[in-house]
């Protein structure tokens, strides 16, 4: 069951962001489902390859794209409402997305009996392998890249998950929460990594 939500709250938050920056970059209204489609589900798809799942368990999920479906028809629907308030709250269902599907892709590994390394790489790829296709596709420099703090957090659902640290459904809730207070507090506080900037250098 905390799979299901998880994977639930992770589907609607990546499809709507996708359908927001499909908007925002003008795409048509078949741009606009393919992109909210490919940032819900493309991260999984990249997973399963990794981890040796075939790629076509992702259309046993029918009931969630279902959910995405009817999601980005949503932001389709009603666009101005949403888009007031994309800066605000774009960054948010980023985050939402990122936790609940770093943490599900973990999950998955550690079920199949994967050691730690492949659990943190199921969690990274599921967290932010959708979003990094949808900025691709949007022609924008992808967040996981940037200085800004992002798969770091995916990575720490992985271990937590891979070492054991979250074996139950609280638990796995408050990793849940943890994971994206963490990324929304990176956003707003311009948390960065060390960065190294040659061209500057040669000024």
């Amino acid at each position: 069951m905390t799979w299901e939500v998880l994977s639930m709250i992770g589907t609607i938050a990546f499809a709507v962001s996708g359908a927001i920056i499909a908007m925002e970059e003008e795409y048509d209204i078949l741009g606009v489902y393919i992109l909210g489609i490919v940032t819900a589900f493309g991260g999984g798809a990249i997973r399963n390859i990794l981890i040796g799942v075939p790629v076509s368990a992702l259309w046993e999920q029918g009931m969630f794209f279902q959910i995405a479906l009817l999601s980005i028809t949503a932001v389709f629907l009603f666009p101005n409402n949403l888009l007031r308030h994309w800066q605000k709250w774009g960054n948010f269902f980023d985050a939402i997305g990122l936790s609940a599907f770093a943490i599900q892709g973990a999950i998955y590994a550690s079920e199949m009996g994967h050691p730690l390394s492949a659990v943190i790489v199921a969690a990274v790829l599921t967290g932010s392998g959708g979003g990094i296709i949808r900025d691709l596709l949007a022609g924008r420099k992808p967040l996981v890249l940037r200085s800004e703090i992002y798969a770091v957090w995916a990575i720490l659902c992985g271990f937590a998950i891979g070492l054991g640290l979250a074996d139950s459904a609280v638990a796995l809730y408050s990793l849940f929460v943890s994971i994206t207070l963490l990324r929304v507090l990176s956003y707003t506080y311009h948390w960065k990594l060390p960065a190294r900037r040659l061209g500057a250098a040669r000024q």
